[in-house]
């Protein structure tokens, strides 16, 4: 099925397309969601929900850009969504409850792999975590990381800067 069938498919409401749509992203979204979330499982129920909003708004999707680009922007979104509905719970650290430090001058060469970096980013407390994904890995702006979050600017560039910190130690604390 050529990606043309496939949204044709999707948009007709289709269960084979919509499969194939499915399958074709799902790994690639999990990985995403993940990190964002605390757990493989918790992935897995953000893809699930994301994956419902993709069905319901395909028709919205207007061919401009690549249909995984748009995916993923679902998924970053109800990532979002799942962390602000959450966020009572786990998105606030104290500062005193987390230490860190931050090397200007020191860069960090290391043969860790993708999988070792994803267990070191979701070891981070939840709202430096999100800010560190939204910013670094995907390229939202410290304001617009602010709009989406409810927090100022400033705090967003404040969490980035100390969830490096803490990445940059336990990589040193590695090798």
């Amino acid at each position: 099925m050529s990606d043309e069938e496939m949204l044709r498919g999707c948009q007709a409401n289709e269960e084979q397309a919509q499969k194939f749509l499915f399958d074709k992203y799902s790994r690639i979204m999990t990985g995403v969601c993940l990190r964002y979330a605390d757990s493989y499982e918790e992935a897995q129920d953000i893809v699930q929900d994301g994956f419902i909003k993709v069905f319901n708004k395909i028709e919205m999707f207007s061919g401009k850009g690549s249909l995984e680009g748009w995916v993923r922007r679902i998924m970053v979104n109800t990532s979002l969504d799942y962390l602000r509905s959450i966020k009572n719970e786990r998105f606030n650290v104290d500062i005193d409850d987390v230490s860190y430090k931050l090397k200007e001058d020191e860069a960090i060469n290391s043969e860790l792999n993708k999988e070792d970096l994803l267990k070191l980013v979701q070891s981070l407390p939840m709202g430096y975590r999100t800010v560190f994904n939204m910013y670094a890995i995907e390229g939202y702006t410290h304001r617009e990381i602010g709009e989406e979050l409810n927090i100022s600017e400033n705090t967003s560039k404040s969490q980035y800067s100390r969830a490096r910190g803490i990445l940059q130690k336990k990589v040193e604390n590695l090798i």
